[in-house]
């Protein structure tokens, strides 16, 4: 486990602490009923169906913020922003240095970033900085860039080549291992080169959506540096940042990393934020890229793929993090681990091939050793629903040793074991 002794934001804070912070942020956003000011396009949420019943809020400050509804929209680590909602924006960007900080060892004041509607817009975000990066700084035509990933790597990165009009190349992985090799990686170099493709956005995967496998970023680094191409990588760590760090202390991903330029973690999945709370963070100098001038009516104007967004999911965020402390979290990961290394004895023991990262809490079985009958039972997640391969558990908080002995009761009965 990694054992950093000190933090420089995460510390833990109790519940009292939170609602004093949360509810002095909301004194300094608008407030509607008080205010004089006509121009804002945007109120509270509305009342005669969404109770604002002072005494049922007096101890719930998310859901307070989900009432008087602020708009976090643009990106607040850049300075100016929108001053309606300056108190809970500044929340978020105490996130934002909370994440890059404490989670991915950055350096202060050396990054940018936002709450995004998920890894998938995160992940967008991305791609669409670097393209126009290389098209503004490099002259690039768009055929001329093109995305580079594993065959593993979650949808979003074929949903980005679609909307931004970018050629993807996929990396093959390894059948056992799910690893991709630098043999491989120059494999998929080879054919962008021979189709004229001179920079690349690299995607490295920290925990595959199926697999929960990893990228080893040196492989990617090694193979373009020979060819001599430039490139950005991005660390797609939607489901593995708010775990990877905390079971890998040698990790590479980590602005400590020269070779990597941004990240996506996404807090509505090991973090049990709510939905929209995807976490893009990128180093300094890169997101204004993205930066649309047209939008002149909004404060610091906007670098975000999303515009306007919840300050809610920010402020929800924040409050799961300070409610653990880095500590806790850390204890957190910690029974993951050990109920996930729990399950792949049981599956060792009973002969069933399976694919489980050491790092991760994730464990994907092979198809032939699953039934359609346990697979619709336990809920077990197909590779494909037209034509599995593997069928994977991930072990969240609610996934109990005692729900894990009953798929185990149920592959030692089953025709297949």
């Amino acid at each position: 486990m990694n054992c950093i002794p000190m933090k420089v934001l995460w510390k833990k804070k109790t519940q009292k602490e939170i609602e004093q912070r949360v509810y002095t942020a909301l004194k300094q956003n608008i407030n509607y009923d008080h205010s004089h000011t006509l121009g804002i396009p945007a109120s509270h949420l509305d009342e005669k169906v969404f109770s604002q019943d002072e005494s049922f809020l007096e101890h719930a400050p998310f859901i307070s913020t989900l009432v008087q509804n602020p708009n976090h929209i643009g990106c607040h680590t850049l300075g100016s922003s929108e001053s309606f909602f300056q108190g809970t924006q500044a929340i978020e960007k105490e996130l934002m240095d909370l994440c890059a900080l404490d989670i991915l060892d950055g350096s202060n004041l050396q990054h940018d970033g936002y709450v995004a509607s998920g890894g998938t817009e995160a992940n967008l975000q991305a791609i669409w900085v670097y393209r126009n990066y290389y098209e503004k700084e490099f002259k690039a035509k768009t055929n001329e860039i093109c995305i580079l990933c594993s065959e593993d790597s979650h949808y979003s990165m074929d949903k980005a080549a679609n909307i931004l009009g970018l050629d993807i190349y996929k990396v093959l992985v390894d059948d056992g291992t799910r690893e991709v090799s630098k043999e491989t990686i120059d494999q998929a170099v080879s054919k962008a080169l021979e189709n004229n493709k001179k920079y690349f956005i690299v995607i490295c995967n920290m925990m595959t959506t199926m697999f929960g496998s990893i990228d080893d970023p040196d492989h990617y680094v090694t193979v373009l540096k020979s060819y001599g191409k430039d490139y950005k990588i991005h660390v797609d760590g939607a489901f593995g940042g708010f775990y990877y760090p905390f079971t890998n202390e040698t990790s590479k991903f980590t602005f400590n990393n020269d070779n990597i330029t941004s990240f996506t973690l996404d807090a509505h999945k090991m973090a049990q934020a709510p939905y929209g709370t995807g976490i893009f963070l990128i180093r300094k100098g890169f997101i204004t890229y993205t930066n649309t001038q047209q939008a002149s009516y909004v404060e610091g104007e906007d670098c975000t793929l999303i515009g306007s967004r919840s300050g809610a999911n920010a402020v929800a965020v924040w409050m799961i993090l300070m409610k653990y402390g880095f500590f806790g979290w850390q204890e957190k990961i910690f029974i993951l681990q050990k109920r996930t290394q729990w399950m792949a004895e049981q599956l060792l023991d009973l002969n069933i091939a399976f694919y489980r990262h050491p790092n991760s809490n994730i464990i994907t079985i092979r198809k032939e050793y699953v039934t359609p009958e346990i697979a619709h039972e336990f809920g077990l997640v197909p590779d494909n629903h037209h034509a599995p391969k593997w069928y994977k558990i991930v072990v969240m908080d609610h996934v109990t040793i005692e729900k894990l002995q009953l798929l185990v009761d149920s592959l030692k009965v089953s025709e297949i074991v």
